[in-house]
C-alpha cells in the first residue's frame, strides 16, 4: 500500500490508525451524500464518516471543516465558528491547487498548506472516525481527538438542523 501524506503525518506524529479501502466507482465525484455511499461501501456506521469540506471566506482565508456523513453543514455556525461574515465551499476546480487533493479523495491532513480546521463535535461521541485518506476509494481510521491533534483542529457544532 502506497502512503499517502496523511498518512506519514499520522506516522510522524506517532498516532495510531487503520486504513479502510473501498472500490471507488468514481460515481460519487459531483455528487451529495458521497460520504455515505462511502459508509456504505465499507458497512460502517455513515455517522463515523466525515467528509472534509474546504471554504473561503470573504477575506479569501481558506478554511477546512470535517462533517459527519449523516448531516449538512451549517453555514451560520461555519461562519461563526472562524469568524467570518461570508463562507462559500470552494470550486471543485480549484480544490487540487489549493489543498493538492481532489474532490472525493480531500483528506483535512497532509493539505499543501496549513488550513484553519474544525471538526463537527458529534466525531467526539465515537472512538473512531473515519475521514478520507487523500485518495478516492481510501479512508483512515481514527480516534477524533488525535485526528484534532494531527491537523490543529478545533471542534465544534457545525450541524444543520432540520
Amino acid at each position: 500500500m502506497k502512503k499517502t501524506n496523511a498518512m506519514r503525518i499520522l506516522d510522524g506524529a506517532k498516532i495510531k490508525y487503520e486504513t479502510a479501502c473501498y472500490d471507488d466507482d468514481g460515481e460519487h465525484a459531483l455528487s451529495r451524500g458521497a460520504a455515505e455511499k462511502t459508509a456504505e461501501k465499507l458497512g460502517i456506521n455513515p455517522a463515523q464518516v466525515f467528509k472534509t469540506i474546504v471554504m473561503r471566506t470573504e477575506t479569501k482565508e481558506v478554511v477546512v471543516f470535517c462533517q459527519s456523513a449523516i448531516h449538512e453543514i451549517n453555514l451560520k455556525k461555519a461562519r461563526a465558528a472562524c469568524g467570518a461574515k461570508d463562507i462559500n465551499p470552494v470550486k471543485s476546480e480549484e480544490l487540487l491547487g489549493l489543498t493538492g487533493y481532489v474532490r472525493g479523495g480531500c483528506s483535512p491532513l497532509g493539505m499543501k498548506k496549513k488550513f484553519r480546521t474544525f471538526i463537527d463535535e458529534s466525531a467526539r461521541s465515537f472512538e473512531k472516525i473515519y475521514v478520507s485518506a487523500g485518495v478516492r476509494g481510501e479512508q483512515l481510521c481514527l480516534n477524533p481527538e488525535d485526528l484534532a491533534s494531527a491537523c490543529s483542529a478545533a471542534f465544534c457544532d457545525l450541524v444543520l438542523e432540520g
